[in-house]
């Protein structure tokens, strides 16, 4: 969508509120030997507080209310009871929500308890290429080339991206035009950023595969080449300086 007029604004800020909300404290809330199941009821829960209702839940039917990938699950996890954190498990919690006919999105990656299995590195990879992406984005710049700046400073830092997956406009729907903000850059992509418009921009930085592959139970993506993945996303207004955060309550930058 692109803001037009006050309420517009308002209303994507309440919304992001509630995901950017909900992304902190279940993040926050979340130990070893805790289900993702027990994590996505609170996640739930925090939501309806705000009167807010889940996006995938509403959009596609995911039978959960957020999405809660662990370790080799790229996205799109499905809650479980029979899923347990593990110390230095590596966990993405992805959030989205429509509140009075506004809709938000915002993910983080984090890791469990201790960092036994050395994935911060990674994480830290992730949020630092949105944070520069971010930082880059006006009315105006070619989004095939922030994609270009994300792959090349996940080259620089020894990682790869996913290809099939990228970040998408938002406001009145979950997933709006433009579609496919990729990582890399998609040479036939004359697009730009538009002014007033409301993006998701999110990074998918990965260790060792360039393809997310959906497994059998039609939501959870690993990547066609193993290895793990780390994945940020903030709600954004673009404007003709830096960009409004919307969903900057998250913290995830932090």
């Amino acid at each position: 969508m692109s803001i037009t007029k006050e309420t517009d604004l308002e209303g994507m800020q309440a919304a992001s509120e509630a995901v950017a909300y909900t992304l902190r404290e279940m993040t926050k809330y979340a130990q070893v030997g805790m289900s993702t199941k027990e994590l996505d009821e609170y996640g739930a829960k925090l939501l309806s507080g705000f009167g807010a209702k889940s996006a995938p839940y509403e959009t596609y039917g995911f039978p959960g209310w957020t999405c809660i990938s662990v370790d080799n699950e790229f996205c799109h996890g499905i809650p479980s009871s029979k899923r347990i954190f593990k110390e230095g498990d590596l966990v993405n919690i992805d959030v989205s929500a429509e509140l009075n006919g506004f809709w938000a999105d915002n993910g983080g990656s984090f890791v469990v308890g201790k960092d036994i299995h050395q994935h911060q590195k990674l994480v830290d990879a992730s949020k630092e290429i949105l944070q520069k992406a971010i930082n880059n984005i006006k009315g105006g710049v070619k989004i095939a080339d922030i994609g270009h700046l994300m792959e090349t400073e996940a080259k620089k830092r020894g990682y790869k991206v996913i290809k099939n997956l990228g970040g998408h406009g938002i406001g009145r729907s979950l997933h709006e035009q433009p579609d496919e903000l990729l990582n890399y850059r998609n040479r036939s992509d004359k697009r730009r950023f538009k002014k007033n418009a409301v993006v998701a921009i999110e990074t998918f930085i990965t260790t060792s595969s360039t393809y997310a592959v959906e497994q059998n139970d039609g939501w959870t993506m690993v990547g066609n080449k193993g290895g793990y993945m780390a994945q940020h996303e903030h709600t954004i207004v673009i404007t003709e300086g830096k960009p409004i955060i919307l969903t900057e309550a998250n913290c995830i930058f932090n």
